[in-house]
Parts: C-alpha cells; structure tokens; sequence
C-alpha cells in the first residue's frame, strides 16, 4: 500500500486543525483510510521539520497520496460543509471550455508510442524546500502506482519562465535526437539515456524496444524532456525559488492521465498556487475531442437508490442524511428520482458527482460505501448475527488430506512451490506446450511473468537441484494450478491439482502405473487409462488417466530430452492429476 512523508506544518495548515495524541490522529485517519506508520510528534525537531508517516490502505484513492489531497479529505470530513459542485474555477467542463492562451500541439508521429498528453501552468506562489519535496513526492506516487511505473502515466515538471511556446510534442529518432538530461553533464542522444543514465537504465523497458520515442520540446527546438524517462538539464530542473512551472503528464490512459493531472492541479491550488488551463490540440480524434483545455472534468454522475443504501448498510436513511454524509467526503450530491445503472425500475435515492480528483465512482455501491464512511462506523447500531453455520471442512480440503496420507505410505515426501515462475521453467525446459498457460501483463521481474498449468515443472526444478541427495528421490505436492478457459466467466480456472515424481535407477512406466493403481484403490475409485502424447514425458511411455468418461491426469517416463534441460542425471516418472474432478 502507498507509504507518504507529510510535512506537519503544511498539514495542519492545511486542514485547519491539529491533534494532541497519536490516538486521536489515527481516529481522524479512518475517513481516508490511512493510518499512521511512525510516531506521532517528535518535540526533538522545530514544526516546520516533523514529517508524519501514513500508510493507505486503498489504492482506489490516488488523490489521497499527497500532503494536500490528504488534507482536503480531512477538511470536507470533519468540517462537514457541503462542497461546491464546481470547486474549483479553472476546470473545463464537456461543453463549457475554458480559454488558453497556452498550447500543446500532439503531432500524430507520437501516436503508436505514447499517444496522449495533459499539462497545465501553476504560478503565483514561490517553491520553498518543503513544498518541492511534497511537490516531487505526489509526482513518484502518482507515477509508480498510479502510472504503473511510469507506463501508462508519468509526470514532468518545467520552469515555464525558460520556455518558447507553443510546445510540440513529437516523436523523434532515438539514435538522433540529443540533450543533457537532469543530474548529466553531456549530451546524450535517446539511446544513449536508455544505457547510460541511472533513470535511462531504470525504465528502458517502457521505450527501448520502440523505433520511435516521444520527445517534448518548445517552439525554439529547445527540448523541455524524453517522456517518461527524464526532463531536460535546464528547462526541467525546477528549483527552490521558482514561482511558475509548466505541469506535463504523458501517457497510454487518456483518462488516468487527465485524473492524475486533476489531482495535481487541485493539490497545487490547495497550497496558494493559481492554476492557469492549457489547450492540448491533436491532429486526429480522442475520447475528448480534437483538442480540449486541461484540467479536465470528465466524471458522470452516479445515482445510488436508498433501496440499495439500506440493503448494504443495514439501515433506512433518508437521502438528507445521504447527502450530509457524501458532503463529509467532499462529494456534491442531490436528491434524485432515478433508476442505476443497468437498471429499469426508478426510486428514490441520491446522485452523486465525484469531485474533480476522484473517478472512482464505478458502480453505486461505491456511493452507498462513501455514505457508510462519512456517516462514520459507530454510528451504526450493531446487531446479533441472526444466521448460524457450523464451521466444516469443504469435500476437496477432506480429498487433499486423504491422498496426502496416501502419498506419505508410498514413501513420498511433501514440497510446497511458488505458483509463479518463468516461461523457461514452466513451458520451455519441460516442453510443454504452453497453450493455456496464464501470462501476467506487468508483471515485476521475468522470474514471476506466468502463472503456472501444472505441478511436474515445480518438481522437475527441486529435483534438478537434488543431484547431491541419496536416491531414490519422492517427492510430491497438492497445490494450485491455473488455465485459461474461454468458456469461465473469468477467462481463466484454477483448480487443485495432485502431481509426483519418483526418481531412481529403476524407475519406470511400470513403477509409476503401480502406484497410480495403489492411488486409486486406496480412493476406492476406478479408472482407466489412454495412450498420451505429452511433450515432457516419452512417446509411448505415457498414459492419460480416464475419470466418468473424462481425461484428469496424466502420467509416464520424463523424456531424456527435459531430464538434459534441466540437468538431471537420473531417470524419472512422474504423474499429475486433477483432484475437484474426483469429487
């Protein structure tokens, strides 16, 4: 969960308020649900230097992820006083645009990389130290969590006395395009940043594989930065004392992007600073229109019935009591006839705009969950559980431990795997097909990008590193696997599966149809078996297990081919077998 430095002095000012005790700070953090990850006050350091550390425990609200938008909820909820729909002036609205004497022309050679931009002027207030460090905080926050590491989002941030407008925004030739970047001293061309500069190498995999790369620069030529990978040494070095600075969020997400731009301008005008708008004109057609001012607001309203209220909060509130509640967390909200979304049948109940920073209004349920918060929770009647259940192992938790005492008397021994893993371990040394194999998008590191199909791989790698151990080696695990299925509702199953591998000199087809048929028999099931073609196991040496007319396992000799992948010197068998399809 995001982790945030605020400046105490700042925060206090900010919401107008202070509190004595840790306790009753953490009791006003339940509204933004955060909590306080250090102590409280440390009376060692003048107030201007105490820094608080929170934790957020919702990654639903990047708008909290700052000194001032923290702040600002905290405000709306102990003030109570109902915001105004239209808080904030400099906002464009659909139909109602504001004017710009700023431009930023997206020429459509940038369209295939990076293909969206939103920006702004703040100005009218001078940076001191503690404002630029909170200024650079909400800037990383936003871009790696938020930003997804600076893919779908990231930000910049100019001195605007030094820049020539319009600004262009292009893509350019890696090899060619050069400039000194922040914290260099020489010029470097794109590719060169990429393998040279600590942030280069820190994201190159956003840009490095692409012929073109995004490029800002002003209507001198001057280049401003390589989103999303560094400003330039002197247009975008911002520092203390500066008093107008150009704002510049680039990205994949048109509407990530212009919420994160949202959320910057409304902290920045929290703190003193006038927000002056920006048109950013395109050369083909967006979500939003050839061109539109930014800031943005884009929200629609979302009506949430007092049916649903009393449904999910377990008492009948009237919509007044709804709407002091959502006032308390800054939302605007009206009484409203209407029906929700995907719904025919109207009812009383409230509609809702989401301020300007938040857009994480998806459903009304969301609604009904900010009425809950802003209510507070002891404010709601508790009552006595009027259901009882008994508490009771399922049928596939009672299956998993039967066959892991059966596992246990046929001498095996019991592993426990990361369900994650690499393409080389999981498809390409095992040789297996890799067809339904489950990739995950983003994932941190190569070594966790897939979700695994089946168990054999696992035991295939502790046996590559079990050379050493006196044979024979058992060894066996019940676990998780996942596939993907067109026809779930999801995409995807995951199911629990049973898989072992024996390996010794004398391991065979033979040894292993044994002990399968031990299996069975101790399940009191039957069982058939059917040639198999698999590509980890020997052609002709292996055999699928047949349950009720379907395939649920499979088992044989490991062909020599995926023992040499994996550097296993002794011959193996291995079986895995799908255990919900027993039950």
């Amino acid at each position: 969960m995001p982790k945030i430095d605020v400046n105490q002095a700042i925060f206090y000012d900010l919401v107008k308020s202070s509190w004595k005790t840790g306790e009753e700070f953490e009791e006003a953090l339940i509204c933004a649900k955060a909590e306080l990850d250090s102590d409280f006050n440390d009376d060692s350091l003048p107030l201007q230097e105490r820094i608080l550390k929170i934790e957020l425990n919702d990654t639903n609200r990047p708008d909290l992820w700052s000194t001032a938008g923290l702040a600002r909820q905290l405000k709306h909820y102990h003030s109570g006083k109902a915001p105004d729909f239209k808080a904030y002036p400099f906002f464009s609205r659909p139909g109602e645009m504001k004017k710009a004497s700023r431009q930023v022309m997206v020429e459509p050679s940038v369209a295939p990389v990076r293909p969206y931009l939103a920006g702004f002027i703040a100005s009218g207030k001078t940076l001191d130290d503690p404002l630029l460090r909170d200024l650079i905080q909400a800037q990383d926050k936003l871009a790696f969590n938020f930003g997804r590491r600076r893919r779908s989002v990231s930000v910049g941030i100019y001195r605007n006395s030094l820049i020539e407008w319009p600004i262009i925004y292009k893509g350019a030739d890696p090899d060619q395009a050069a400039f000194v970047p922040l914290q260099g001293e020489e010029k470097l061309t794109l590719r060169e940043i990429l393998k040279q500069h600590p942030k280069g190498r820190e994201f190159a995999f956003i840009q490095e594989h692409e012929a073109i790369h995004p490029l800002l620069v002003d209507s001198k030529g001057k280049i401003l930065s390589y989103p999303p990978i560094i400003n330039s040494a002197d247009l975008g070095a911002v520092q203390v004392g500066d008093s107008s600075f150009f704002v510049e969020l680039t990205g994949t997400d048109l509407y990530a992007l212009n919420l994160a731009a949202s959320i910057i301008a409304c902290d920045l005008a929290d703190l003193g600073f006038a927000i002056e708008p920006v048109e950013i004109v395109y050369q083909s057609e967006t979500p939003f229109g050839l061109s539109y001012v930014c800031p943005y607001y884009f929200q629609e309203p979302v009506f949430c019935s007092l049916g649903r209220i009393e449904k999910f909060l377990g008492e009948k509130l009237s919509p007044q009591d709804c709407m002091a509640a959502l006032s308390k967390m800054g939302v605007y909200s009206e009484e409203a006839e209407d029906a929700e979304g995907g719904e025919s049948q109207k009812g009383r109940g409230v509609r809702a705009w989401p301020p300007e920073y938040r857009n994480d209004y998806l459903h009304a349920a969301d609604v009904a969950e900010d009425i809950m918060i802003g209510r507070g929770l002891s404010s709601f009647t508790p009552q006595r559980p009027r259901d009882y259940t008994l508490g009771r192992l399922s049928p596939l938790t009672l299956l998993s431990r039967q066959l892991k005492e059966i596992m246990y008397g046929l001498g095996y021994q019991e592993m426990i795997y990361n369900y994650l893993g690499s393409r080389r371990d999981f498809v390409e040394r095992p040789q297996r097909s890799g067809e339904g194999i489950i990739r995950i998008s983003n994932p941190m590191t190569e070594s966790y990008e897939y979700l695994r199909d089946g168990i054999i791989p696992s035991l295939l790698l502790s046996e590559s590193v079990s050379g050493h151990s006196v044979y024979p080696h058992r060894i066996f695990e019940i676990g998780k696997v996942a596939f993907l299925d067109r026809e779930d509702n999801y995409g995807s199953v995951t199911r629990q599966f049973l898989g072992f591998l024996e390996a010794q000199g004398e391991s065979n087809f033979n040894t292993m149809a044994a002990q399968i048929q031990t299996l069975f028999y101790y399940l009191s099931k039957d069982y058939k078996v059917e040639e198999a073609i698999e590509g980890s196991f020997i052609p002709g040496r292996a055999a699928a297990i047949v349950y009720n007319g379907r395939k649920i396992g499979v088992y044989g000799e490991i062909h020599p081919q995926v023992l040499e992948n994996y550097g296993i010197t002794m011959p193996c068998t291995a079986a895995e077998l799908d255990l919900e399809a027993l039950l």
